[in-house]
């Protein structure tokens, strides 16, 4: 009984977010997010998704399918990888991963290394099965991104792929992430996610880098 109450408050969230997606959109839009929309109830069904990252990938979807995407939600890439947004236009592809700022309890007492190893994992791991990769936040979650991942591989030191792989190998070592996706990982785009308002934001990493890293430094506590 219990468990039949929370699917159907799940889908009652997720009808009440694409009726909202949809409200003054195309017909072929709002198809599109209500294929997305059973998707992620067949999922949640299945214990595999929760409310809170479905409702960020519904809103993410809805601003690349009016960009011209054909979108797909919770994507197999490879054995047992999957990357929560895999969008087709043309012939290029992009891969999104949404962060919600979630901490485990496990790491209650190292979450600043841990949402960092975090971060440099998904761009490392995600960014080469696609053309291009972004990741897609709230506005409230601040997260750290390797400055060395910022910048060309081609101008990637030795010693700043050690450190990121040193900070992945802290987490992540099944499988663990390997140098050469270090050396060839990029992250093109970050989406700044305003929930309520069903919102993308669209910027660029070196830009999101500046205006993150005063926080992360501690400069704004002098």
């Amino acid at each position: 009984m219990a468990l039949g109450r929370s699917i159907e408050k799940f889908e009652d969230d997720l009808n009440l977010v694409v009726e909202r997606l949809c409200n003054g959109e195309s017909r072929g839009v709002c198809k599109h997010l209500m294929r997305l929309r059973d998707k992620l109830l067949y999922l949640y069904r299945r214990n595999i998704v929760k409310i809170n990252h479905s409702v960020m990938e519904l809103i993410c979807a809805k601003h690349l399918i009016l960009y011209g995407y054909y979108v797909d939600l919770e994507y197999a890439l490879d054995g047992n990888l999957t990357c929560d947004i895999y969008a087709l236009k043309g012939l290029g592809s992009l891969i999104v991963e949404v962060e919600t700022g979630y901490v485990p309890p496990e790491h209650a007492t190292n979450p600043i290394t841990y949402c960092k190893a975090r971060i440099a994992s998904k761009i490392t791991r995600y960014s080469g099965y696609a053309e291009k990769f972004a990741l897609a936040v709230p506005p409230y979650y601040i997260f750290w991104i390797p400055p060395a991942l910022v910048k060309p591989p081609r101008y990637r030191t030795r010693k700043e792929i050690k450190e990121i792989k040193a900070l992945c190998d802290l987490y992540y070592s099944n499988p663990p992430v390997s140098v050469e996706e270090i050396r060839n990982a990029r992250i093109h785009a970050v989406y700044i996610l305003d929930i309520d308002k069903g919102i993308v934001r669209e910027t660029d990493p070196n830009t999101y880098l500046e205006r993150s890293q005063q926080i992360w430094s501690g400069d704004l506590f002098g």
